[in-house]
């Protein structure tokens, strides 16, 4: 198994060498790549040169720290052709610098617009098309996750989109703190993992609130009604995600891929967020 650190909590106020650093502080020997404004941003065209390749891979060697996962979020599944065609210009150069680290996998979302799932499928079917050949090239495998106000949202859909591509490079990446979007408010993690089953395997830890409970009240929206869409990247035990029951499967499952901290909320105390985060996930899994 690979324990891995999400660094976002340093992504908007520490350059990328003492945010490897930090990764290493913290206890980990693996980091997940997740979008910066210095590295790869969010639907944007990666800011990434050769030197920043090299100074990179010398951060990680110098700190002892290695890339788990490059994270990309591109909107390769929109309906619009050119912002489509712009996210797969941008995912082929991600490709290119995940290559030129030696990193073997990256994980993303499916993006798209909710409000147009057939036309989203349609783009992310023919971006894949695309794509896919890339992949096998450079030998990069890919995991990829629903997300809030994606095309996508449900833990089943996404499962049965994976098995459609039929490719053994392609597997799913479980988001704790999605469980209720997952299955509409329900977040049953245990089957929501037995239902992945051979196709899991990134799981990202953080803890969440159901944003169904209460009759919808758990959060107040105003003006009530507005077309949001809302969630949280908790320490584990400040949400509503039933923990033991995370742990418990995957312990069940012998799981052994990449689990990784996830945890968002805290960027004013990074380290006292991750030693509650990684005490969680050590003592769940039984890591020593």
């Amino acid at each position: 198994m690979r324990l891995a650190y999400d660094p976002s909590h340093y992504r908007d106020n520490t350059n990328l060498r003492d945010t490897i650093d930090a990764v290493a502080r913290l206890g980990y020997e693996w980091v997940e790549l997740s979008p910066r404004k210095d590295f790869i941003w969010f639907y944007e065209y990666p800011k990434v040169d050769t030197q920043l390749i090299k100074d990179l891979k010398r951060y990680c060697r110098d700190a002892g720290v290695k890339i788990s996962s490059v994270l990309p979020v591109q909107q390769w599944s929109s309906p619009d052709e050119f912002e489509r065609e712009a996210a797969v210009r941008n995912w082929k150069r991600c490709i290119e610098i995940t290559s030129e680290l030696e990193v073997d996998y990256m994980n993303t979302e499916f993006a798209g617009d909710k409000s147009r799932p057939v036309e989203s499928e349609a783009a992310f079917l023919k971006s894949m098309e695309e794509l896919m050949p890339i992949f096998e090239r450079e030998g990069i495998r890919l995991g990829i996750q629903s997300h809030p106000n994606d095309f996508i949202e449900l833990n089943t859909e996404a499962i049965r989109m994976i098995r459609a591509l039929d490719k053994d490079w392609i597997k799913l990446v479980y988001s704790v703190p999605h469980a209720f979007f997952y299955d509409d408010g329900i977040g049953d993690v245990e089957a929501h993992l037995e239902e992945a089953g051979d196709l899991l395997a990134h799981v990202l830890i953080a803890d969440t609130m159901n944003h169904k409970a209460a009759y919808g009240l758990r959060y107040i929206i105003n003006p009530p009604g507005a077309n949001v869409t809302i969630h949280q990247h908790l320490n584990p035990g400040e949400g509503e995600i039933n923990f033991d029951a995370l742990y418990r499967k995957l312990r069940e499952m012998k799981f052994d891929g990449i689990v990784t901290n996830s945890v968002f909320a805290y960027p004013d105390k990074p380290e006292w967020s991750n030693e509650i985060t990684l005490k969680s996930i050590k003592e769940g899994l039984g890591i020593k």
